[in-house]
């Protein structure tokens, strides 16, 4: 978007630890042409994130994790939530590199082949968190135990569940993050024709 179009006038750095917080003061052009007054806005900035749905098209199973997540200890349900895989874009990466790594680090798999679901803002009300999503192909077979970087304190559950049980879970209300619930959508929109494709 042209700069004409917003104006940032002052940026202050808030907090800076593992995320960091920024107060913003800024205006931005109305549709009728006219300048905004002048706006305070806290924004949280934690980078930006990949997330991979692994499918295995000859099982026609979905690889799910499992984790405890601080930001769900309020929520009207248990903080440990069925998510897919997913890390932060260090400094230098690729948001394949990303996926490739995270797959091996959080649930013990290799991708065999990636395909780009979409690009997301988090929650762009107050957070500047983008995340890119992809379905990855994996095996498998003999998936599942607990993995994790120890030193991040990781401490994540890997199953492999059927398509039909997968679908299940979404229509219960039993995932909750947005991640997977977008990129299992995706999978009942696109999985013939992934099956076609990556069948042998």
């Amino acid at each position: 978007m042209p700069s004409d179009h917003y104006e940032i006038i002052e940026k202050t750095i808030c907090y800076k630890g593992f995320f960091s917080i920024a107060r913003l003061r800024l205006r931005y052009r109305k549709y009728d042409g006219e300048w905004s007054d002048v706006l305070t806005r806290e924004i949280f900035e934690r980078g930006h994130a990949v997330a991979v749905l692994p499918y295995d098209p000859v099982r026609d199973e979905v690889v799910l994790i499992e984790q405890f997540r601080v930001g769900a200890i309020d929520f009207p349900a248990d903080p440990w939530l069925v998510e897919i895989v997913a890390g932060i874009i260090d400094e230098g990466e690729s948001a394949e590199e990303v996926a490739h790594r995270e797959m091996a680090e959080e649930a013990g798999c290799v991708i065999e082949a990636l395909e780009h679901v979409c690009d997301y803002l988090v929650s762009p009300g107050g957070a500047t968190e983008s995340t890119a999503l992809f379905c990855g192909k994996v095996d498998a077979a003999g998936v599942g135990g607990i993995y994790g970087l120890a030193d991040e304190g990781e401490d994540i559950k890997v199953s492999a569940v059927s398509y039909d049980e997968v679908v299940a879970m979404l229509g219960s209300g039993r995932i909750k993050s947005a991640s997977p619930i977008i990129a299992l959508q995706w999978l009942m929109l696109h999985r013939e024709r992934l099956r076609q494709q990556w069948l042998p």
